[in-house]
């Protein structure tokens, strides 16, 4: 175990007073403090499991911010501790991975950040496309307001940084590390997204599922191969890669109720060298998403029968059909727990007003590795998003203009001060809504 703490100079570090009510509080911490971090994040993103220089400034903050601060928590992870006398013990989590992506988007703080990345070993830009340097930035403010309002609250507080989301390594990682057995297992887990499909500032959430779960799946297709003017004597397995191809997507058409949400989509379809060679061999890459773990074994099932089923109509032997291989970067899907989520909507009007909460549903399966923290054993936990976007951008598109760009875009861009302001504004209520009672 790593841990640092660190020393500042009162004059050069002030927890702020925070007088007035909590928007008033944020924008005034907004304006004297998180605007220059959050600017410091955008321009210095990091890749998945190396972020080394963003997770050593997160502890720094933390730490000065009165947090005892554990560092190296399954790769890059950090773990900041607040204990307030008895009480529950809230974990509220931030991802502060960025993307191998080269920004675009104009902007005059635009990353023109480079890593080597660690899949390939190439030298790539990075960028923050989905908006963790707003997750990060806010967790600070959190921290900082917490800390500040030590009268208000009372239990523990646990703040994650977590590691590699966008690989969907870290949480895994963070719990393969005991997380839980260092530092207590949550009462309640907490987490939000910014969103750039929702109005900047806006909170939406929903009493189900705001994620999908994930499973990347591989099929080794066996063949026997043949001169291509010959194709009798071979078992062509791009023709049964093909056929594998088409009876997939009944998976979803002819198994699922139409009210149950399912993805196959197969992403990559490789095989063979040449014009007039019949290979040996084909390799499709497929991700699978879904709500449910009932709609997962339906699909992780089928996939199996049909890729084996469809080998032996091919006449291929029983140690030739097609493997089926899932892979360890799957996630299961977030789904939140409707009685706390009721209960958080109520505490955010009351305190932010009717008009800051929505319930708008998640467009598209899109997946999420925060369920690693939240299931085995099973928290109590809700998932919201944080509106990134200015309602202007969303008139124009309508009008026929520019159109949104969407998260892993390399025009990806939100509006800073409206979605870290509520995102800080947000947690802070949940925090305070759950601690004290």
């Amino acid at each position: 175990m790593k841990q640092r703490f660190f020393c500042l100079v009162a004059t050069l570090f002030t927890i702020p007073a925070l007088a007035g009510d909590i928007s008033d509080a944020v924008k005034k911490d907004y304006d004297e403090y998180l605007a220059e971090l959050f600017d410091h994040f955008h321009r210095s993103p990091e890749l998945s499991t190396i972020e080394t220089e963003t997770a050593r400034r997160m502890a720094m903050e933390l730490s000065l911010a009165g947090f005892e601060v554990t560092e190296g928590v399954g790769g890059t992870g950090v773990v900041a501790i607040l204990k307030n006398g008895e009480g529950p013990l809230v974990m509220m989590r931030a991802d502060m991975d960025g993307l191998p992506i080269e920004e675009k988007s104009g902007l005059a703080n635009a990353s023109r950040a480079t890593q080597q990345d660690p899949i390939t070993g190439n030298t790539v830009f990075t960028m923050h496309a989905c908006g963790h340097d707003v997750h990060i930035t806010s967790l600070v403010g959190t921290a900082r307001y917490m800390v500040a309002r030590k009268d208000e609250w009372h239990g523990t507080l646990m703040l994650v940084v977590q590691p590699a989301e966008e690989r969907v390594l870290g949480a895994r990682a963070m719990r393969e590390d005991d997380i839980w057995g260092r530092f207590g297992i949550p009462d309640y887990a907490l987490a939000f997204h910014v969103s750039s499909n929702n109005v900047a500032g806006v909170i939406n959430v929903s009493e189900g599922s705001p994620y999908a779960g994930a499973d990347t799946v591989d099929i080794i297709i066996h063949g026997v191969g043949a001169h291509g003017a010959h194709p009798h004597r071979g078992k062509d397995p791009i023709v049964l890669g093909s056929q594998i191809v088409l009876a997939l997507q009944t998976l979803v058409a002819r198994e699922l109720s139409p009210r149950d949400p399912g993805v196959v989509t197969v992403g990559s379809f490789h095989s063979g060298t040449k014009h007039n060679i019949i290979s040996d061999r084909a390799h499709l890459q497929l991700t699978v998403r879904n709500t449910s773990a009932e709609t997962r074994k339906i699909l992780l099932d089928g996939i199996k029968r049909i890729a084996e089923n469809m080998g032996r109509v091919a006449g291929l032997a029983e140690d030739m059909l097609p493997e089926v291989i899932v892979s360890k970067e799957s996630v299961p899907p977030t789904i939140n727990n409707a009685a706390l989520a009721r209960r958080l909507k109520q505490a955010w009007a009351a305190k932010l007003g009717d008009d800051a909460v929505v319930d708008i549903p998640t467009k598209g399966m899109g997946a999420e590795d925060f369920p690693f923290f939240t299931v085995d054993p099973d928290i109590t936990s809700v998932y919201w998003a944080i509106g990134g976007t200015p309602q202007e951008d969303f008139d124009r598109e309508a009008a026929g203009g520019e159109p949104v760009p969407s998260h892993h875009s390399p025009l990806f861009k939100i509006l800073p001060e409206p979605s870290i302001t509520a995102g800080v504004e947000s947690t802070v209520v949940a925090l305070l809504a759950l601690m004290s009672e």
